[in-house]
This record gives C-alpha cells, structure tokens and sequence, in this order.
C-alpha cells in the first residue's frame, strides 16, 4: 500500500511544478508573446514613424504600467496555459520513464529467478542466434532453430525464449552475436532478429514479438516474449513453409495431416 507521506510528498511537489509553471507562463505571456505579437502587428500594419523594435518595446512598458490591462491578462493566461500543458507532458513523460525503470528493474530481479526454474513448454534458452560456440564461427542454421521456437510459440500459447543463456542455465552472452553484426550492440541484434522474424514467419508476426535486454554479471541476456497469434504461422524453409507447434520442453514440425488438423482445431473459422 502506498505511504500516506510518500504521496503527501509527490503531490506538493506536483503542485510546486504546476506553480511554477503558472508563473513562468505568465511571464513568458507578458514579456515574450505580448511583445511578439506587438512586432508582428507593427509589420502587417506599420502604425506611426517609430521601428518595430521600438513600438513592441512601447507596448511591453505600457503593458506593465497597467495601461492596456485586459491585452496583458489574455497574453499571461495564454503564456499560462501553455506552460500549464508543458508541465503536465513533462510530468506524463517523467512518470512513464520511472515506469520503465520500475518494470527493467523487476524484470532484471525476475531473470535469475526465470533462469533457476529452467527450461520448459513456456520457457527456452539459447545460447547464441548465429554465432556456433563450438564450431566458434558464424552458422545460419542456428537462426532457424530459433524461428522455430518462436514460430512454436506463436502457433501455441505463446513463451519466452532466451538468447545468451546455454542449456544448462549458464548465461554466456551475446558478444559472440555482436561482432557478426554491422551493429555490434542491442539496437543490432534486435534489428538482425527482427528482420529474420519478418522474412521467415511473416511481417505481420513481428507483432507478436516483445524484445528486452538484460545485463548479468557483464554478460548480456536478450529475452524475447511471444504471443500467440490470431492465424497460423509457417517457417520459410526451402520450397516448402513448415508448421511448428510447441510440445512441452521442444518445438516439432507437423506432417501435412497434423498440420490441417492442428490448424481446424486451433484457428476454426
């Protein structure tokens, strides 16, 4: 349950920044956009012999002499309600990262605890997307192997697979992954998964792919959430598109009769 101080807190101070707000808004009204528009105004119009600088400035002293008080009330509230609306984005904008830092920082704390539990329907790990540790070169077949898992998922109940992490639960990273890219950081990998994603499953499969890294003991983790999706997806093979479903711990590929009856039965029309 939230602490009663912590949001007597965060509220004043709230209110500290909408005050503020309002008073730099006011401000910014009287001496920004009143003088502004004064200049403009001169332009259009060319009232007597003096510069525009000049008349803009005459205007500004008249304003805050009180001689033109309705015109000096709508520019402050029209500073006002812009500044009004600043704050409230900028405050939207600082809650939505502070969520973001919460959720990085509960999905970081729920990693190990994933990893511990160990592989299963819901759950696999990778060690690498191309990089072959064995045979220490780059091997596309290994890409496919994880199409296949994602494919798995999303014609099931959907799952999470992690790359960066062996068989056996130790996390061993993607830096391997990295030097094969032309980007050798996260923006990278994911834009390599991705577009490997969008060739062989399918671009409208993309939307059922949620990608976030980790970083443990140095080591980086990519954790790829799927969910299911509303038709059958088939993996880009040679000639021939393949189903995969996902049977408990492992993916298998459907014969043709499977395939027509899984896809009745989970996708009736």
């Amino acid at each position: 349950m939230p602490n009663p101080m912590q949001l007597s807190w965060k509220l004043r101070s709230r209110l500290r920044i909408f005050a503020v707000a309002l008073l730099l808004g006011a401000a910014v009204g009287i001496f920004v956009l009143y003088p502004t528009n004064e200049f403009v105004y001169y332009y259009e119009y060319q009232p007597g012999n003096s510069t525009a600088a000049d008349f803009a400035l005459t205007q500004l002293h008249r304003s805050i002499k009180g001689q033109t008080p309705e015109k000096t009330a709508f520019y402050a509230i029209v500073g006002m309600i812009l500044s009004v609306c600043g704050a409230g984005l900028y405050s939207s904008m600082q809650r939505r990262s502070q969520r973001i830092e919460q959720l990085s920082a509960a999905l970081e704390s729920d990693l190990q605890t994933f990893i511990a539990q160990g592989e299963r329907a819901q759950l696999e790990f990778k060690s690498s997307f191309r990089w072959d540790l064995r045979e220490n070169k780059v091997n596309r077949a290994l890409e496919a192997v994880v199409m296949k898992t994602l494919a798995g998922y999303m014609n099931g109940n959907g799952g999470t697979l992690l790359i960066g992490v062996a068989d056996d639960g130790a996390v061993v990273g993607l830096d391997h992954d990295y030097k094969t890219l032309k980007k050798q950081d996260r923006d990278g990998f994911e834009q390599a998964l991705m577009t490997a994603v969008a060739t062989k499953l399918g671009a409208d499969a993309c939307h059922q792919v949620q990608i976030v890294f980790h970083s443990v003991d140095n080591n980086e983790v990519c954790r790829v959430m799927v969910a299911p999706t509303p038709r059958p997806v088939y993996l880009k093979e040679g000639d021939a598109p393949k189903l995969y479903v996902r049977t408990g711990v492992s993916t298998r590929e459907l014969n043709v009769q499977e395939a027509v009856d899984y896809t009745l039965a989970r996708w009736p029309k």
